[in-house]
């Protein structure tokens, strides 16, 4: 803004962080993050710099602000680099993720649930990114009830987690953001 002072601009991007904090922290849907657009809404046309300064605080703290495309089949979309111009960053959607996680239980989800989840990305992964719902179904029931199967699969779809179009399953856009998926099968492969 001009005839702005310094000290009235950073009190203004000071303010502009904050908020960008609370969007990003507190949960407002069922699905963690905010989309581009509400963050464009809410923090103004310099939504991508506010982001800029906000991941350099959460860095401190071992947290990043994650930028993650939802369209579609295994396109990764990570666009962090992307100019302020972009259309795209509006339909992105933005999370604050844990850059390498200190505890070990921060998920809070069952151990079982955990494991099922671990073992259809694997799966998933290990056949190129897409695998027939079907062929999931079947290695996973080796493993655990078939009731649960599909009510897990359904809820890791519904949650992100894993993508599903004409019953065939990829990495979902969430697993993009949250998961290590080397680590992943680093610890597989050691087991």
């Amino acid at each position: 803004m001009e005839g702005e002072t310094e000290e009235e601009l950073r009190a203004r991007t000071e303010r502009k962080v904050k908020k960008a904090a609370q969007l990003l922290f507190f949960r407002q849907h069922r699905i963690p993050g905010v989309k581009g657009w509400e963050l464009k809404k809410a923090l103004g046309d310099d939504y991508m710099e506010v982001i800029g300064v906000l991941n350099s605080a959460l860095d401190k703290l071992g947290m990043e602000v994650k930028r993650i495309s939802e369209a579609g089949e295994g396109g990764e979309g990570e666009g962090e680099d992307k100019g302020k111009g972009d259309k795209r960053a509006e339909r992105d959607r933005f999370m604050i993720v844990l850059k390498s996680p200190v505890i070990e239980k921060a998920s809070g989800e069952r151990i079982d649930n955990v494991a099922m989840l671990s073992a259809t990305l694997a799966y998933i992964i290990s056949k190129q990114g897409k695998a027939t719902r079907k062929a999931v179904e079947t290695f996973l029931s080796a493993k655990f009830p078939k009731q649960r199967i599909f009510f897990a699969l359904d809820r890791y779809i519904k949650q992100g987690y894993v993508g599903e179009a004409d019953k065939v399953l990829y990495i979902g856009w969430r697993t993009r953001a949250e998961v290590d998926r080397k680590a992943l099968l680093d610890l597989i492969l050691a087991s």
